[in-house]
């Protein structure tokens, strides 16, 4: 399993009737297959999320999106970027991503985290509960899950979980990969060092020399080889043949949220754009390779909030980052 190249889906907001919704997410995910991504991501939420649009805005449930995707597409790994642990009980989501492996042919991924939009816990009924309770639930369900998909048959009596001799049956390997999300220095990476096999890093460009170090830290402190723990940087990716429209496009999108870039400062310009990679193809690739792969992650996984539905977009964005990344 390798995540060097992945294309995350954020939104499902296309302008177009209900019925010609899937089909969009059905294009994107077939274009960034030909187009030599490895992976394709959709969001483990029930509304949209702040920043990204208002909470009524479409949003697909991701293990059902993802089964249609495996039969939509032959190559491609899929996952969600990331499962919330808090939406499923430990051996109900082993088997939610084993039975997506079994059908995509051993093409899943189990990307996890701790969960954290509490106005879904709200509404939907999850307990939400505290930040460090969220994180002894994704610890205790670990100990469940990473068991089940290496096809063994756990008992766990903790604080949150219990089993007995869970079987998760039929598998079609016995090594489908945990992926970790988030960007917690100490819970998230010493969860990632001890469970994981990639970890996507969330948080600003300009952070990821800090995280690097803690998260060699982590893996050091158990004792665990850190080049044996694979990396990636969640980007947004804004990028068009014209380098002028992507920025106008970038200025549309931050200006729906409350951010005028020709207005603010040099400071406040920065906040606002850390995460976001802008411009024509070449610009993207350099901004990307300088400000995240050359100080140490091993991969992009990107979306393309402003125009990935555009025919051609995801295509072009491939052709463009997949020589930056490959081995």
């Amino acid at each position: 399993m390798t995540i060097r190249l992945g294309y995350q889906m954020p939104n499902f907001s296309y302008s177009t009737p209900v019925a010609d919704l899937f089909p969009t997410v059905i294009a994107q995910a077939r274009e960034a297959e030909s187009a030599g991504f490895d992976t394709a991501f959709v969001m483990d939420h029930f509304y949209q999320l702040p920043g990204l649009g208002e909470p009524d805005e479409p949003m697909l449930e991701a293990y059902t999106a993802l089964g249609a995707l495996a039969t939509a597409t032959e190559n491609i790994q899929l996952s969600a970027l990331v499962t919330g642990n808090t939406y499923r009980n430990p051996p109900m989501l082993a088997k939610a991503v084993t039975t997506l492996d079994v059908a995509s042919g051993g093409r899943a991924v189990l990307g996890i985290g701790a969960g954290w939009f509490e106005l879904e816990h709200q509404q939907y009924g999850y307990e939400f509960g505290t930040f460090t309770d969220r994180f002894e639930r994704l610890d205790e369900a670990l100990q469940i899950i990473a068991p089940m998909l290496h096809g063994q048959r756990p008992t766990f009596d903790g604080k949150w979980y219990h089993v007995e001799n869970a079987i998760n049956e039929p598998r079609i390997r016995d090594d489908l990969p945990i992926m970790l999300g988030g960007g917690g220095e100490k819970k998230t990476f010493g969860l990632a060092a001890r469970f994981a096999d990639h970890l996507n890093i969330i948080c600003n460009a300009s952070e990821l020399p800090r995280k690097l170090e803690a998260l060699d830290a982590r893996c050091s402190e158990i004792g665990r080889d850190r080049s044996t723990l694979e990396t990636s940087y969640l980007a947004f990716v804004i990028i068009d043949e014209d380098g002028d429209r992507a920025r106008q496009l970038q200025h549309e999108f931050l200006l729906a949220r409350g951010v005028d870039l020709s207005k603010a400062s040099d400071e406040e310009r920065a906040a606002a754009t850390d995460r976001q990679f802008c411009g024509a193809p070449d610009e993207v690739a350099e901004q990307l390779k300088t400000r995240v792969l050359d100080p140490g992650i091993d991969g992009v996984v990107l979306n393309l909030v402003a125009n990935g539905h555009e025919p051609g977009i995801v295509e072009l964005t491939g052709r463009t980052l997949r020589p930056l990344v490959e081995a």
